[in-house]
């Protein structure tokens, strides 16, 4: 990478670490105070990161709205104020060993689809302004709104209760945590998170992210390195050949499409295999929102 880097890197976090704690890294081995993450793990959670660097921050947008992947081990039994094993407990039951597999298992999976999800009173939402963990904090009662949220498939690995291990597909915005509790309740018995790990991101899978003791390896973070085109795969491209039209996207001005181009939403234009302009498709023409001169 010549120059500011410009680009996207996935990175594997090891539960600990905050979010905070691995933008901060990056910005340190990389000498780049523009570094952003795309999407929030908890400390307790491990696994993939997207970290926008550079001119890249730019390009959060399109990133965070990615459907996500996660396993995870939901322990029935025990109700605590986070809904995952780094709260306060606050009841214990042992109602589960009555359950069967197939209740178990119900009480998950039915969770599929589109429905109303309330957050976690200790997450990053916001409530007239400021985020729900502050006010959760100073133990005001909290009652979060419902929010629309997509869980795709939802599939149970290993039953070993009181555990239940699970894997997870779901829509930008939902919370695990928020899952598990939901489950025990529907039981009778309560539950929390034990463990989460995030395994994929969109197209991108945690396997081939940085481990986060490698931030240093300059060859490790080259073959993990995602450049703008490659990390925006999911959305549609069209080659600019045309000196003409790569001035005018350059200079804000919209261009027409060529045939075959998709006629409405995010378009990305490409000059000489890199990004020049991310845009939106209106009537056969490219209007562009985010152009990158470099290009």
């Amino acid at each position: 990478m010549n120059g500011e880097p410009n680009g996207v890197l996935p990175v594997d976090k090891p539960e600990g670490p905050t979010s905070h704690d691995v933008v901060a890294g990056v910005r340190r081995a990389l000498r780049i105070r523009r570094v952003g993450h795309t999407g929030t793990l908890d400390p307790f959670a491990s696994g993939l990161l997207l970290l926008c660097v550079g001119r890249a921050t730019r390009l959060a947008e399109y990133l965070s709205r990615l459907g996500k992947t996660y396993r995870a081990v939901a322990r029935l039994g025990v109700t605590t104020d986070t809904d995952d094993r780094t709260g306060r407990e606050l009841a214990r039951s042992e109602r589960w060993r009555e359950l069967s597999a197939a209740a178990v298992e119900a009480a998950f999976t039915e969770q599929q689809g589109e429905r109303l999800q309330v957050p976690p009173a200790f997450s990053a939402k916001r409530l007239e302004g400021e985020r729900l963990y502050r006010r959760a904090r100073r133990g005001e009662a909290l009652a979060p709104a419902p929010v629309p949220v997509t869980i795709h498939r939802l599939e149970i690995l290993v039953l070993e209760l009181p555990d239940v291990h699970f894997e997870v597909e779901c829509s930008s915005g939902t919370y695990v945590r928020a899952m598990a509790r939901d489950a025990g309740v529907a039981l009778g018995t309560g539950a929390h998170l034990v463990t989460l790990r995030r395994t994929r991101i969109g197209p991108h899978e945690v396997a081939g992210a940085l481990p986060l003791d490698a931030l240093e390896d300059a060859e490790a973070r080259a073959r993990a390195w995602l450049t703008p085109l490659a990390v925006l795969a999911h959305l549609p491209a069209v080659e600019i050949t045309d000196e003409g039209a790569r001035a005018g996207l350059r200079n804000g001005v919209p261009i027409t499409l060529p045939d075959g181009a998709p006629r409405e939403g995010v378009v990305l234009a490409a000059w000489r295999g890199e990004l020049l302009a991310v845009g939106e498709a209106v009537d056969g023409r490219l209007r562009p929102r985010k152009v990158f001169h470099d290009a």
